[in-house]
């Protein structure tokens, strides 16, 4: 999917632009999932109309069908870590995409998500890493959730970090990460400490803001 992200700062080809909405029209009868009209993706989402009509071809260009499975969501992701495993990550990061357990990522699903991560407010970036987090879904995160995310992460990061990481680093992260987040000591972190730790760190603030500008 990254492949699909790095469209937003490419170049559309040269086209009539009395043509666009009907060539656009044409290519969505063609795939196997015919996405929502993008009138109403660009009410659903802070995406206009020409953006989403760029995003949509690097889409399909990735997916063909329509629709991606975790297999190839997997692969694509992969591409983008070769020192390391995207496996895990890429599954966990999967099912935060496919927020209705289908079991495959459509348009609607990837653009959605795209819009809150790239352009939506702070609260909701927050509420989106948090449920990517929420393995379970159950409303928590536990230390076991947490502790899975973060060894997929170094996994992806791969032997090649400098400086080497040790073994028990996840663990270590973790542990800072309760420590500050769990507010009432209760062994999970609720949506609401979430937000509220993170709020309060700095570094987190600056990276949520990172890529706001990428359209």
């Amino acid at each position: 999917m990254g492949a699909v992200v790095g469209t937003l700062t490419m170049q559309t080809k040269q086209r009539r632009p009395s043509m666009d909405k009907a060539d656009d029209d044409l290519e969505m009868t063609m795939v196997c999932h015919r996405p929502e009209g993008l009138d109403q993706l660009e009410a659903q989402t802070n995406f206009s109309k020409r953006e989403l009509q760029v995003l949509y071809r690097g889409f399909k260009n990735e997916c063909p069908s329509g629709v991606v499975n975790e297999d190839t969501f997997k692969q694509i992701y992969s591409q983008f870590f070769p020192h390391g495993d995207a496996s895990a990550y890429a599954h966990y990061l999967f099912n935060a995409f496919d927020t209705g357990n289908t079991g495959s990522i459509k348009f609607e699903d990837f653009v959605t998500a795209l819009s809150i991560l790239l352009r939506g407010s702070i609260t909701e970036k927050l509420q989106w890493t948090f449920n990517l987090y929420d393995i379970n879904r159950d409303g928590y995160i536990n230390k076991e959730e947490m502790t899975d995310i973060v060894r997929a992460i170094y996994d992806m990061m791969g032997k090649y970090t400098y400086p080497a990481l040790k073994t028990d680093a996840p663990k270590q992260h973790v542990d800072a990460f309760f420590q500050k987040m769990d507010k009432n000591r209760d062994g999970v972190v609720t949506l609401d400490e979430f937000i509220l730790s993170c709020q309060e760190d700095e570094n987190i603030m600056r990276s949520l803001q990172l890529f706001e500008n990428v359209i």
